[in-house]
């Protein structure tokens, strides 16, 4: 008896089903999710045109993906014209930020969770300032986005320094700053980063975990008047410069360094006699802030010495006959006459910096 013949490409054995159509499948599973509609739309036609070529199985679940991704697109077209669709996001949005920061305005106090300003806050509930509260929020920046979250300790630094340099515009005074008022900054967490959160808020607080505040610490050109004004931007330039100082703190680890602080020093020195003298000041100011410019003047004179010493020695005299020049108890008599804060800040603990000595 001849062998049977094999069967021939093309043709099944009577007992083995035909296959069912991929795509019908994935045309199915797209629909019913209402995940990209438009896709599922076009597998399903597809799988339909395949499954009547190739004798496929699967009509019904490319019926049924096609059905259902265009009912899903009228739905995303539905949700677009109407804006529903930004609000969806913006719910995603919100609740992959659930643990990060949340956003203040620059101006509102706030009470958080427990009092505590340190860790992650999210949950806050504003208040008015004129009662007591836990914080005070006084800027805001955005973080460059574009990458993968930076880390917290690169978060941390970006925040304090850019919140140290946004303290002075919004509390221009820091003599009117309390002595237990500290800088935090409401960052990001890992999480929100990913949903789009780049915003760090910078808030005034208490030393005190738990500790409260009362009353705005806001003084700014919005209730400062142009005298109290020109005498603050005045003093800032030489607060910024005191601020550069070197990391090491004695001048024999760093001579180069501090020399080149002391040179820093010296010019905003300069800078600031020139901008008191070029203010029109009230009669009853302008004696004692000429007073003080002149002061200025050999104060300056000292820090030029220091900037150009040969050694440690010579650099540490002139810098603590400089220092002395620019001490804060020297700008009392100009600040009673303006109307400002006229109790210096403990040497230290002005705003959290121990070169800070705002005159």
């Amino acid at each position: 008896m001849p062998a049977y013949q094999p069967w021939a490409q093309g043709y099944r054995p009577h007992n083995v089903p035909a296959p069912v159509n991929g795509l019908a499948i994935a045309s199915l599973v797209l629909g019913a999710l209402c995940f990209l509609p438009g896709a599922g739309l076009v597998l399903g036609l597809t799988g339909l045109r395949q499954i009547r070529r190739r004798g496929e199985r699967g009509t019904g679940l490319a019926v049924g993906g096609a059905v259902l991704s265009g009912v899903g697109l009228l739905l995303w077209a539905l949700l677009f014209a109407t804006g529903g669709a930004s609000a969806l996001w913006h719910g995603i949005r919100e609740g992959a930020r659930d643990g990060a920061t949340v956003s203040l305005t620059e101006g509102q106090c706030f009470n958080a969770p427990g009092g505590a300003l340190t860790g992650v806050t999210y949950d806050v509930d504003t208040v008015s300032c004129s009662g007591t509260h836990d914080g005070e929020a006084f800027g805001s920046f955005r973080l460059p986005g574009g990458g993968p979250y930076p880390g917290d300790d690169a978060v941390g630094d970006t925040a304090d320094e850019r919140c140290q340099a946004l303290r002075d515009g919004y509390a221009m005074d820091g003599w009117a700053v309390p002595e237990y008022v500290e800088v935090y900054f409401l960052t990001p967490t890992e999480d929100s980063w990913a949903a789009g959160d780049h915003e760090v808020t910078c808030v005034f607080g208490h030393t005190d975990e738990g500790g409260d505040l009362t009353g705005s610490l806001r003084n700014d050109e919005t209730d400062l008047d142009a005298d109290q004004v020109a005498y603050l931007k005045a003093a800032h330039v030489l607060n910024a410069a005191l601020e550069t100082a070197p990391g090491d703190e004695y001048v024999e680890d760093d001579l180069p360094g501090h020399k080149a602080w002391a040179g820093r020093v010296a010019a905003a020195l300069g800078e600031q006699a020139r901008m008191l003298r070029a203010h029109s000041w009230p009669a009853d100011a302008a004696g004692p802030v000429e007073g003080l410019a002149a002061g200025l003047d050999k104060a300056r004179a000292e820090w030029t010495k220091a900037a150009r010493a040969g050694d440690a020695d010579t650099f540490s005299a002139h810098y603590e006959n400089g220092l002395d020049l620019i001490d804060p108890v020297r700008a009392v008599i100009v600040r009673s006459v303006l109307g400002l804060a006229t109790t210096p800040p403990t040497a230290g603990d002005d705003e959290g910096s121990g070169t800070r000595m705002q005159v």
